[in-house]
């Protein structure tokens, strides 16, 4: 870890999990230049391993805020995140197996796709949500934001389904052979139409106020106690809500495929384990160095003292669980992933296809995909290391368990 910090440019050092300057691309580093001039932030800001450049502030970074929430510090997809189960089954065990739609692995991969609706698609007929129902019973809190109103009902069709970009759900294998499961998924476009929404208001707002934070650097704040402000804490927690219940429903389709294919082709006795659901872009008020502030984790993942969470690396590498150590100074938080070191437009300009085809047959990985076009986008490669990732905040995590790509679906 490295200090940031020109005391006549800077409000508040930038504390940054990189081994050094030079391994901090420059978008990135103006960002981080722009948060550390803000007048409301405690202590510092905090940059983990996996941060680059995203809208207006860092992916993996972490600001504590005293009284006001920025949306776009907590990103579109809020409550993006991760969910994992593992079994006593063993990959060995099942691989070889031949069915009428290939080995068990690419039989498990293809039936996911059929039962989970990946990309841009969703459900063709409204599915339950507790999230969704919950919402229309507290309608009065939600009512005053109408063009908000919209997303309640589409999230009956959207509950249950990937979505696209580096989401994904992977069969994976650990050091010890066991089966597990991994899910990458968020709010969909409910998260989004909501970030999108308050950071508009705040930026009404903060022009009429004379705001210090200039427009340029996308980050127009609500302070808590204001209408807004509370309006989006409560739209924030719905989204997180629904993120993790979304989650929860694909893990569920895809316990259930687990259990069609190996109760059909084995007699091994499927159990499952060690389950965590764990949120990597949100807000949350917690107390650091004495005083009660609003945590803004931006691809950034929680990791209190013996807290599990899920940092996954990019598809045919490795993931890990973790747990955490609880370190003060990155306000109790790691890295959400491996961190893009190629953006998407710059992946497909610099891997091709084959290329990322060939690497993945080569690692015996099983890809479900419906278009293959675009794959270089999510391409290893395009992805920092996930070892130096791990090696570079080994002050934030301990490993607890290490995970190999074994079959992934992807939007």
């Amino acid at each position: 870890m490295f200090v940031m910090y020109e005391k006549d440019k800077m409000k508040v050092p930038v504390k940054i999990w990189l081994k050094d300057e030079k391994h901090l691309e420059e978008s990135c580093k103006e960002q981080a230049y722009h948060l550390s001039q803000l007048p409301f932030l405690h202590k510092w800001v905090s940059l983990m391993p996996d941060t680059h450049a995203g809208m207006g502030m860092p992916i993996g970074g972490v600001i504590a805020a005293e009284g006001v929430i920025i949306p776009n510090a907590v990103g579109v997809d809020i409550g993006c995140g991760m969910a994992y189960t593992e079994t006593n089954i063993k990959v060995d065990d099942i691989k070889e197996i031949i069915t009428g739609n290939g080995n068990l692995i690419q039989a498990m991969i293809g039936d996911i796709m059929r039962n989970v609706p990946v990309g841009f698609a969703h459900h063709k007929m409204m599915m339950p949500s507790y999230t969704m129902d919950c919402a229309f019973e507290e309608m009065d809190q939600y009512e005053e934001d109408g063009e908000l109103l919209g997303q309640l009902e589409a999230g009956y069709y959207q509950i249950g389904t990937l979505g696209g970009g580096n989401h994904f759900i992977e069969l994976q294998e650990n050091d010890r052979g066991y089966l597990a499961v991994m899910i990458h998924s968020g709010s969909r476009h409910f998260g989004k139409s909501v970030c999108d929404y308050f950071h508009y208001k705040a930026r009404q707002l903060n022009q009429r106020w004379y705001s210090q934070v200039p427009d340029e650097y996308r980050l127009a704040f609500l302070p808590v106690d204001t209408r807004e402000g509370r309006q989006y804490l409560r739209w924030m927690q719905l989204s997180m809500d629904f993120a993790k219940e979304n989650r929860e429903k694909m893990m569920l389709a895809v316990k259930a495929v687990l259990e069609k294919w190996i109760g059909k082709y084995t007699e091994l006795d499927l159990e499952f384990s060690g389950d965590i659901n764990c949120h990597h872009n949100y807000a949350a008020l917690e107390t650091h160095y004495g005083k009660e502030v609003w945590v803004h984790r931006k691809g950034a993942v929680r990791a209190e003292t013996g807290e599990l969470a899920v940092i996954p690396g990019a598809m045919g590498s490795y993931s890990y669980v973790v747990m955490g150590k609880g370190n003060p100074e990155s306000f109790c938080s790691s890295s959400h992933g491996a961190g893009r070191q190629y953006s998407r437009k710059g992946a497909m300009a610099a891997f091709s296809c084959e290329e990322v085809m060939l690497d993945l047959q080569k690692q015996g990985v099983i890809l479900g995909k419906k278009g293959k076009a675009d794959v270089a986008e999510e391409s290893r490669f395009a992805y920092k290391n996930i070892e130096e990732v791990m090696d570079d905040q080994q002050d934030l995590v301990v490993p607890v368990k290490r995970l190999r790509t074994v079959g992934v679906v992807k939007g």
